[in-house]
């Protein structure tokens, strides 16, 4: 008989791209996540809907979300709770704070020794940073195989998934077995929405850090008999590594310029749908460098 299967899917908590203002930098080169809307990565929500789907066909699968941030970010751990996922961890402590891709898959990685997972799954990339980085490095210090640009899981059998990727010039079909890190593509399905049931069952998921901050007294008794309304705050302390490849100090890239660019419109014109005319149109952009 198998045993279960655990899925840890990776998920950040990211900076709306949508709605950058100047605030949106601090003078140290770091994001002020402060001044932005969050919102759930789109890619790591992709992630989560292909371990929904192996749970789906697999029932005794269990799915935990993972994410490193302050406080704010046990969200994303609602949203996924509230779509099926079955619990999920907050790495959140100073000392994390300013990493970089090799810091945050550092701590990502020390946490994930602690879950003892059989599969990894993580967006391709964050929208905030775009490096496609910290999947790969994930696997790397866990020294485990992984598979790439995946667009759709197509089977869980004996220990092994079969895949298909999503190239720059075709497709392709992989198989892997467990334990394994797999990063998703946008080109993937779109995460199924949230489930009512399981909104009223999690809508009081909270971390112990909320509960202080937070009137959580009227819900004190129901947290006692229903554990599953605890989110787990891991710090460094609790994932056993070294606190130099944490935070800033862990984290080589450095920040030395930015520079906000504020696209404008400064005149329009009214094009007719002819050859000649977007002929023209193409010209000009090709010459102006805008394509090409």
């Amino acid at each position: 008989m198998n045993s279960p299967l655990k899925i840890v899917v990776l998920a950040k908590q990211v900076p709306d791209t949508r709605n950058v203002g100047k605030d949106a930098m601090k003078a140290d080169g770091t994001v002020n996540r402060a001044a932005l809307p969050a919102i759930f990565n789109p890619e790591d929500l992709h992630a989560l809907e292909q371990a929904l789907r192996i749970k789906d066909s697999k029932p005794d699968t269990t799915i935990h979300l993972l994410t490193m941030g302050p406080a704010r970010a046990a969200d994303i751990i609602r949203e996924g709770l509230f779509r099926g996922a079955d619990g999920g961890v907050l790495l959140t402590d100073r000392k994390f704070a300013g990493a970089d891709t090799l810091a945050t898959s550092y701590a990502l990685s020390r946490a994930i020794n602690r879950i003892a997972p059989d599969i990894i799954i993580a967006g391709r990339q964050a929208i905030d940073g775009d490096t496609a980085q910290v999947g790969p490095q994930v696997a790397e210090k866990l020294g485990w195989p992984q598979v790439t640009y995946v667009e759709e899981i197509l089977e869980y059998s004996e220990g092994c998934l079969t895949m298909r990727r999503r190239l720059e010039h075709g497709v392709e079909k992989v198989k892997c077995s467990t334990p394994l890190v797999i990063t998703v593509n946008a080109s993937a399905p779109h995460c199924r929405p949230r489930n009512a049931k399981f909104l009223m069952k999690y809508k009081h998921a909270k971390t112990a850090g909320e509960r202080q901050t937070q009137d959580d007294k009227p819900y004190a008794a129901e947290l006692q008999s229903r554990k599953y309304l605890d989110i787990p705050e891991w710090g460094t302390a609790q994932i056993d590594g070294d606190e130099k490849q944490f935070g800033l100090a862990g984290s080589p890239t450095k920040v030395k310029k930015i520079e906000n660019i504020v696209f404008q419109a400064k005149e329009a014109r009214r094009l007719s749908s002819s050859d000649a005319d977007i002929n023209d149109l193409m010209k000009e952009l090709i010459v102006n460098h805008t394509i090409g």
